[in-house]
């Protein structure tokens, strides 16, 4: 849970980050620059550590989805969407989650479904006052698909990291190389699908903004996430998915000054309280299979 936590007040702040500084940018750009400078910070645990090439294949294939195709998508978003409705937007992650990890499984258990969609609800009654009554269902899509890019990335790093052993670090770098090696290749369809140069519009400014986001909220901040991710339990990883949304609510008031929501406010933060809970905590197990698993070290 700490870790999970943690992660969810590094992302609070790329919201408004993105937004400011860099929704007019390319998002495959922005995406490439970042994901470079994560797997930058992760090299050193790629050279150091021996990782059979199988599992460093798998873990490339890995981070390009839930790295590099779901930040291409998420800043792709901003340009329909503000802010907030970006925030509000993630909330479906725990559904994805909950689904995608049952559906091995037969049907989704009530336990699970009630607590995705309490995440769901609180999140949403969190922010839903906080804006325009529309959103662009381009920057909508993006972002759904985004999200389940997102689940099924986590939810296949807890699975992969329990049987591959190695360690969380020398995974990570590997993800990062393979997401950042994608999105930098990709570069030149994407100039010529747009049309327009990827380097348009950037500035010092971006570009420290890139910086501060590759090293934080992606190195450090997905680190920590998939850490935790696996170490918990799906149902409650589906509701700790919206975390960022109530946090990412209070940035945009306190440091960006956007309009935050007003009642429903107390109302939501009891849902997603309600939510963890249903969830039966981070460490529960669902099912017999539960028991068969293999410790994590």
């Amino acid at each position: 849970m700490p870790s999970l936590l943690a992660a969810s007040l590094l992302w609070a702040f790329s919201f408004g980050l993105i937004k400011g500084e860099l929704a007019g940018l390319s998002p495959w750009a922005v995406a490439a620059a970042r994901l470079v400078v994560a797997a930058a910070v992760f090299l050193p645990f790629a050279l150091r550590t021996s990782v059979p090439r199988r599992i460093r294949l798998e873990a490339v294939a890995l981070g390009t989805v839930q790295f590099g195709l779901m930040y291409v998508l998420y800043v792709a978003s901003f340009r329909w969407l503000a802010a907030w409705q970006v925030a509000l937007l993630t909330v479906f992650t725990p559904l994805y989650v909950v689904l995608l990890a049952r559906l091995p499984a037969g049907p989704v258990r009530w336990r699970a479904a009630a607590a995705a969609l309490l995440a769901v609800g609180g999140a949403g009654l969190l922010t839903w006052r906080a804006g325009p009554d529309r959103a662009g269902w381009q920057g909508v899509l993006l972002l759904q698909v985004s999200n389940l890019c997102f689940a099924a990335g986590q939810l296949r790093y807890a699975a992969f990291r329990g049987r591959c052993g190695v360690g969380d670090a020398a995974l990570l770098a590997w993800m990062y190389a393979g997401a950042a090696a994608a999105t930098v290749l990709a570069l030149p369809v994407a100039g010529l699908v747009s049309g327009t140069g990827q380097l348009a519009g950037w500035t010092p400014r971006a570009a420290l903004v890139v910086l501060y986001l590759g090293v934080l909220p992606t190195a450090a901040g997905f680190h920590l996430w998939n850490r935790g991710a696996a170490r918990t339990q799906p149902v409650f990883l589906g509701a700790a998915n919206n975390l960022k949304v109530p946090l990412a609510v209070l940035v945009s008031w306190l440091v960006f000054g956007e309009r935050t929501p007003g009642g429903g406010a107390l109302a939501g933060a009891v849902m997603l309280a309600l939510s963890l809970w249903a969830a039966g905590g981070p460490t529960a197990r669902v099912g017999p299979a539960a028991a068969r698993e293999r410790p994590l070290r």
